[in-house]
C-alpha cells in the first residue's frame, strides 16, 4: 500500500498475529502504552484496526521490512479517539518491535503516512497523542515538525484512573 526504501505499510495478514502478539506482550514496548496484551487481546486489536481500515480507507497498517518481509510493527492514520481533543482529527500513530527501535523505521513510516494523508485526503492537519513520559514518541513528533498543542493535554478516557499513563499530550502538524 505505502512503500519506502526500507519498509512497506500494508493491510494486515493472518501471519501478522504471532509477531504482533509477541510485540504487544513485551513490557519494554508497552511501558508507555498500557499493560502487556494477551494473544487474544492482540487479535481483537488487529480486528479493530482492520475494521477502521475497511470503514475509512486508512488505519494503523502493518509494517514490514521491504528487504525480507520481517514484521516490524504498525504505523498509519485513523480517526482520533472519541472523548479526546483529537476526536474530530486524523491521528497518526506507530508501535514497533523493541529490537528495531532507534533505526529510523518509525520516522520513515510516519513521514510516508503523512505524505499519504496530504496526497489522499483533504485533512487540514494531523494529530498525535502520547503520554508525557514517552519521550521517544514525542521526540519523533517533534522531528516530524509537529507542534505541541499545550492547551490540549488531557486524561485519556480509555485509561483507568490512577494509572501513570492516564495523562496525555497532543501534537499537531498542519498541511504543508
Amino acid at each position: 500500500m505505502i512503500e519506502t526504501d526500507r519498509i512497506i505499510l500494508r493491510k494486515w495478514r493472518p501471519a501478522d498475529l504471532d509477531p504482533f502478539a509477541a510485540m504487544c506482550a513485551d513490557p519494554r514496548v508497552m511501558a508507555t502504552l498500557g499493560p502487556v496484551m494477551t494473544r487474544d487481546e492482540t487479535a481483537a486489536l488487529i480486528a479493530r484496526v482492520e475494521d477502521i481500515g475497511n470503514r475509512y480507507g486508512m488505519t494503523f497498517w502493518a509494517m514490514e521490512q521491504r528487504a525480507d518481509g520481517t514484521f516490524l510493527g504498525w504505523c498509519g492514520l485513523k480517526p482520533g479517539a472519541a472523548g479526546t481533543p483529537i476526536e474530530q482529527d486524523m491521528e497518526i500513530g506507530w508501535r514497533l518491535r523493541y529490537e528495531v527501535w532507534g533505526r529510523g523505521y518509525a520516522r520513515e513510516a510516519a513521514q510516508a503516512s503523512l505524505r499519504w494523508a496530504w496526497d489522499n485526503t483533504g485533512t487540514a492537519s494531523v494529530a498525535a497523542i502520547t503520554t508525557p513520559g514517552n519521550k521517544r514518541s514525542w521526540g519523533l513528533m517533534e522531528r516530524l515538525n509537529m507542534d505541541r498543542a499545550h492547551g490540549q493535554d488531557f486524561d485519556h478516557p480509555d485509561v483507568p484512573d490512577g494509572s501513570p499513563l492516564k495523562r496525555h499530550i497532543t501534537y499537531r502538524i498542519l498541511r504543508p
